[in-house]
């Protein structure tokens, strides 16, 4: 573990997509495609606005609100097959995250965790396609594997605990309101992703409302930021 006196956080706790990897889009793609089949002509900006930072099948009721039709663990299912291969085949890792993640690693000599609100299979996809899966070995935590998911703490405060740290010791880094809140309610200090062109259509201010304590807009910047 970090000096605590040389180093401000005892540990960092990534969120995944939009922060380490730029799926955001890809699934929204698929996620739209896949609502437009069930007659909802849901638009672009509110499928991000309804779906993005949250854990789909927390998001049931509001599909069949407006499709009338059930969602099923088979729809689910069919989602996700579809999701993780157009991921297979487009996905690209955020400007600059990889090497942030690796000097971070080296940094706090491997007090780091990815603690995503997606399911693992997607989360070690997503890590191995863009190289980073051996950066995160054995500290990857799925919201989907806990009793609540996001904006609930249980993913953070899962990760801080595998860690061994105080959850008000870590920083987390987000890029979504859900995850910033999810993040707060952990006690840990809330660093915003939101490049100018953020993929998620949010504002620094949207992050700073939900209790982000810092807005960063190039993840280049982010080692520094935290040493």
């Amino acid at each position: 573990m970090p000096d605590s006196a040389a180093l401000p956080y005892d540990a960092v706790l990534f969120d995944c997509d939009g922060v380490l990897v730029d799926s955001e889009a890809i699934t929204n793609a698929v996620l739209r495609t896949m609502l437009h089949e069930l007659g909802w002509p849901i638009s672009e900006a509110d499928c991000f606005r309804l779906f993005v930072g949250r854990a789909l099948r927390d998001e049931a009721p509001v599909i069949e609100a407006h499709t009338g039709v059930t969602v099923t663990e088979q729809w689910l299912g069919e989602f996700r097959k579809r999701r993780n291969d157009a991921l297979t085949l487009d996905l690209l890792p955020i400007p600059g995250a990889v090497a942030a993640a690796r000097e971070i690693d080296r940094i706090y000599r491997g007090s780091l965790a990815c603690a995503s609100g997606a399911d693992r299979h997607k989360v070690e996809l997503q890590l191995t396609k863009v190289g980073l899966d051996t950066v995160f070995a054995g500290r990857i935590f799925s919201g989907m594997e806990t009793p609540r998911s996001k904006p609930a703490p249980d993913v953070y405060l899962a990760a801080a605990a595998d860690l061994g740290v105080d959850p008000a010791r870590a920083a987390v880094i987000e890029d979504t309101p859900t995850g910033v809140r999810a993040g707060v309610a952990a006690g840990a200090t809330v660093y915003g992703y939101c490049p100018p062109d953020s993929p998620s259509h949010n504002t620094p201010d949207t992050l700073l409302d939900a209790g982000a304590t810092h807005i960063f807009t190039d993840m280049s910047a982010l080692p520094a930021l935290l040493s």
